[in-house]
């Protein structure tokens, strides 16, 4: 009895063991190609398993869990958005799910970015639908019917989630509506008496800040000089928009005839601010251009360690380029 038993056993493990190797070396029963589906952080097993047969992956979800038990893959599972676009085993997508080969679903902005930088990022992005491949700049404008004649400096840079075949002018919308939304906020909190007419105008500051330093401590400082300046009469003489005008002309270097030669947005030889934004500016920027640090400085030199050093008149300026750039510190 007992040596029938053990016979019966070892028949059934067979059985089973050639099922779950027939199991895990059978293409999934697909609907479609490609196949997307989600599975969620901290999910158990069990719960991934049942997430797959929710969204068509598997049939089986005790087959499935027991294979990735025995392949000591059960802990391992990785939560993400992920595409399956071929013909694929249970094993082979146990395998991408420990290795976590998650779809591209994301696109980055970077503070700083200019929108030719930005269309560069949507266009090698190989999830989204590339519809503003050949349209102009102003043509993009009108189809998400923005009023602005430059699309520079609208659209807020950030972390965007991409659902494959999406149009990249999606991703644009909600770029700058989320723009829009941050700066109508912080223009509603805004200090009184800053010198600007409307929001737009305040957005070309906050570009000007987000390029001239990377120190988030240091926007509100930056922008209490250009602010002073405004108020003061006084040219804003920033390099970053010197270099913005220049366009691909500006070969790294920036050169005293660059300062001398004439451009809107040379700020050396016009006064005020720039006729549009230079680049996107992230929420410190906006914030600092609206709620600048009390301040009467009116200068500001690079100390050579990302920070800069600030003076109130032109003789403790000087004094700082002679110690911190003349003196080779």
């Amino acid at each position: 009895m007992i040596k029938r038993l053990i016979v019966v056993l070892l028949v059934a493990l067979l059985v089973m063991g050639a099922d779950l190797f027939w199991y895990a070396r059978t293409p999934l029963p697909l609907k479609s190609l490609p196949s997307e589906f989600t599975l969620k952080p901290g999910s158990s097993l069990t719960a991934v398993a049942e997430q797959l047969r929710q969204q068509g992956v598997i049939e089986s979800s005790w087959r499935f869990r027991i294979l990735a038990r025995i392949l000591g893959d059960a802990a391992r599972i990785k939560a993400g958005h992920y595409t399956l676009g071929r013909a694929t085993t249970p094993f082979e997508l146990l395998k991408k799910l420990t290795q976590g080969e998650v779809s591209l679903r994301e696109i980055v902005f970077i503070e700083g970015w200019t929108f030719q930088q930005m269309r560069d990022a949507l266009d090698a992005h190989p999830a989204l639908r590339h519809d503003t491949a050949n349209m102009s700049e102003a043509q993009i404008l009108a189809a998400l019917h923005i009023p602005e004649a430059h699309a520079e400096g609208l659209f807020f840079p950030a972390k965007y989630y991409v659902d494959p075949g999406n149009s990249d002018i999606s991703i644009l919308h909600r770029a700058y509506e989320t723009m829009q939304a941050h700066l109508a906020k912080e223009w509603a909190a805004r200090q009184p008496g800053l010198p600007y007419d409307n929001p737009y105008q305040a957005l070309t500051m906050a570009s000007i800040i987000e390029k001239e330093t990377g120190m988030a401590s240091e926007r509100p400082l930056i922008a209490a000089v250009f602010i002073n300046r405004l108020r003061n009469g006084m040219r804003l003489q920033t390099d970053p928009c010197v270099i913005y005008g220049l366009g691909d002309a500006f070969d790294g270097n920036l050169r005293k005839r660059d300062l001398l030669a004439d451009t809107p947005y040379n700020t050396y030889t016009r006064a005020g601010l720039p006729p549009t934004p230079i680049a996107m500016p992230g929420l410190d920027s906006i914030h600092a251009a609206l709620n600048p640090a009390p301040s009467q400085a009116l200068y500001f030199v690079a100390k050579g360690d990302g920070s800069h050093y600030f003076s109130d008149n032109l003789e403790q300026h000087n004094r700082a380029v002679m110690r911190y750039q003349k003196s080779g510190n």
